[in-house]
């Protein structure tokens, strides 16, 4: 099913690309943060970091009235990064469907944690060790978005293979043995983002979103596949805004056993929690908790926890944040603390 689901996207999109199109107009964004980061338990050295972003993407119609628009961003290095072309507004007896192509716009990445912050994650800042969910970002695959009555919003996305590889157009990477990948399968995510509030009038302000992936991260005979599930619900009522995560990650089983040794999967089970109140347009703050608990064969599983509190300012384009942030059980080891504090000015234009 997913080869089939895979060749009809493909020719959708030759179709779609040799269609006439009207002129369409290309747009520059971008944003970069410097940021002061304390190593409360740590020798710091230079506590100055820079990140810095850019984004191009343009768009152009079709004569049948889809939307054709593409992205290219840039990495800290300003290297070429991720990339996206998709096909907007095309009309199914079953409703609108959206059709994209590149290494941009991963399912569950995109909701690797959503719950309500200031400015940060509660380990946004270096507080912690996490394994966290969306480790397909930035595979080349290809993708849906449509809605479903009730439900809401989907985005599906398959990867032919997650080798890391961004190839050129007329190209593709290797699969013989010894080729960089070639010992990895398929993946593929998915999300669903509902509404409950449109669904029931009672509900109004609240939001619950789903995802879940799946990753053939070793072709070895008796191994595991990777997987990656998370469900949230974020409710929002005037300046108040809550919001409660799970999340399970299981990195799968590289190796086959032999005698004395256990490579049974490590699975992560974590729990995120964040609560912010906007005391005005431009000023707000938040409480934000991460919990994690590891379940491994071969490590010691002490819960490791990350506290945070959150500062958010802006003005204009401009954003002062700051995060004081602290672990308990740091990388799941016993009484390990690693407590951050940082303080970002990012600037978007």
């Amino acid at each position: 099913k997913i080869m089939k689901l895979t060749k009809i996207l493909v020719a959708l999109s030759f179709l779609f690309a040799v269609s006439t199109a009207n002129a369409g107009e290309l747009t520059v964004t971008g944003s970069m943060e410097a940021t002061y980061t304390s190593e409360v338990d740590k020798t710091t050295g230079n506590p100055l970091g820079m990140d810095r972003e850019l984004k191009f993407a343009g768009s152009t119609e079709l004569d049948s009235g889809i939307t054709v628009s593409v992205m290219q961003d840039t990495s800290d290095s300003l290297a070429f990064s991720n990339s996206q072309i998709m096909f907007s507004g095309i009309s199914t007896p079953a409703g609108t469907l959206g059709i994209y192509v590149g290494s941009d716009s991963d399912p569950i990445d995109a909701v690797d944690d959503i719950t309500p912050s200031a400015y940060e994650e509660a380990n946004g800042s270096g507080s912690g060790t996490y394994v966290d969910i969306g480790s397909n970002a930035g595979q080349m695959g290809l993708g849906l978005k449509f809605d479903l009555p009730f439900l809401g919003a989907v985005n599906y996305k398959h990867y032919p293979k997650i080798d890391g590889a961004k190839n050129t157009d007329n190209s593709s990477s290797g699969t013989v043995a010894g080729a960089a990948g070639a010992g990895v399968g398929s993946a593929y995510s998915v999300s669903i983002k509902t509404d409950l509030g449109a669904t029931i009038g009672q509900l109004d302000g609240l939001t619950w979103t789903n995802a879940f992936g799946e990753a053939e991260n070793s072709r070895l005979a008796s191994t595991d596949d990777s997987w990656e599930a998370t469900s949230a619900l974020n409710y929002s009522i005037g300046s108040l805004s809550l919001g409660l995560q799970r999340k399970a990650t299981s990195l799968g089983q590289t190796a086959i056993d032999t005698v004395g040794t256990d490579t049974a999967a490590v699975v992560h089970t974590d729990t995120v929690m964040g609560i912010a109140y906007a005391v005005n347009d431009a000023f707000s703050v938040s409480y934000n908790r991460y919990t994690s608990n590891r379940s491994s064969p071969t490590a010691v599983n002490n819960e490791q926890e990350t506290d945070a509190f959150n500062i958010g300012y802006t003005m204009g384009g401009m954003t002062i944040g700051f995060q004081d942030a602290s672990t308990d059980n740091a990388n799941y080891v016993l009484n390990a603390e690693d407590d951050t504090r940082t303080l970002g000015v990012s600037v978007a234009f």
